[in-house]
């Protein structure tokens, strides 16, 4: 980290994929890490990995008070959070709209978009008030490019990505930086939590194709995070070698 004075990071959804990654990249780093999630046996492992560095709170995003109190109650070696990853989010079911199971869709906004607003309401006045923080938020390809299916789970993260544009033209002046990291396929839990704990059908999503790892998309966030206070990467969008963009979809009459 560029900065003189030790780094608190705060990441949500660290109990795998993505936000344990990122977890460990910063740790790396010897960065503070408070580690969010739901899940506390992984919580617990990853602590005995990281060692006194780092801090796990119980968490799920979509329960606002919680949110609140777990950030109000952070000791005070990790109470100034100098970077936010926003990381807790899921897609749930690949069905068209007509078809949708509602629990699922509210499942998706409650966390991908409204535990994410929480969480940065909680913790922003901090850093505006030390005049200095950033906060990152992971989006998706899926809130720039439709796919079948993608419904919901597209329209929350198309949220994430123009409230980090809107929140950037609120902090101006602040010090604070705002990032939107957007992945393509990435072979995490993504798709085994989509399919609702099919294994194999989440395994033939990236079957023949080499997808993006946890590890690249904390490669990008820590790069984001370690760049000199006056620069802001306002987007990353990334995508694995192997995927691309398809033509548009088109009915003909037979």
């Amino acid at each position: 980290m560029t900065s003189t004075q030790p780094a608190t990071v705060f990441i949500t959804g660290a109990s795998s994929g993505f936000g344990a990654a990122t977890a460990r990249r910063f740790a790396a780093a010897d960065v503070r890490v408070i580690a969010a999630a739901r899940r506390v046996d992984r919580l617990d492992d990853l602590a005995k990995e990281l060692g006194p560095s780092a801090l796990t709170v119980a968490l799920d995003v979509r329960d606002r008070d919680a949110v609140f109190a777990a950030v109000a109650l952070l000791p005070p070696e990790f109470a100034a959070v100098d970077v936010l990853v926003n990381n807790a989010g899921l897609a749930l079911g690949l069905g068209p709209a007509q078809e949708a199971d509602l629990d699922e869709w509210d499942q998706m906004i409650d966390t991908n978009c409204k535990g994410l607003t929480y969480c940065t309401r909680a913790i922003l006045p901090g850093m505006v008030a030390r005049g200095r923080g950033h906060v990152i938020n992971l989006g998706s390809v899926a809130g720039s490019y439709p796919y079948p299916g993608g419904n919901v789970y597209g329209g929350s993260k198309a949220f994430v990505h123009q409230f980090s544009l809107d929140l950037r033209s609120d902090l101006h002046g602040t010090g604070v930086r705002v990032t939107s990291v957007e992945p393509g396929m990435a072979d995490t839990e993504f798709s085994t939590v989509r399919f609702g704990g099919d294994k194999e059908q989440a395994d033939a999503v990236y079957a023949g194709m080499q997808p993006l790892t946890a590890d690249d998309i904390a490669e990008a966030i820590y790069w984001a995070a370690a760049q000199p206070p006056h620069v802001n990467v306002n987007r990353i969008e990334l995508m694995a070698t192997a995927q691309s963009f398809a033509p548009f979809q088109v009915t003909r009459e037979s």
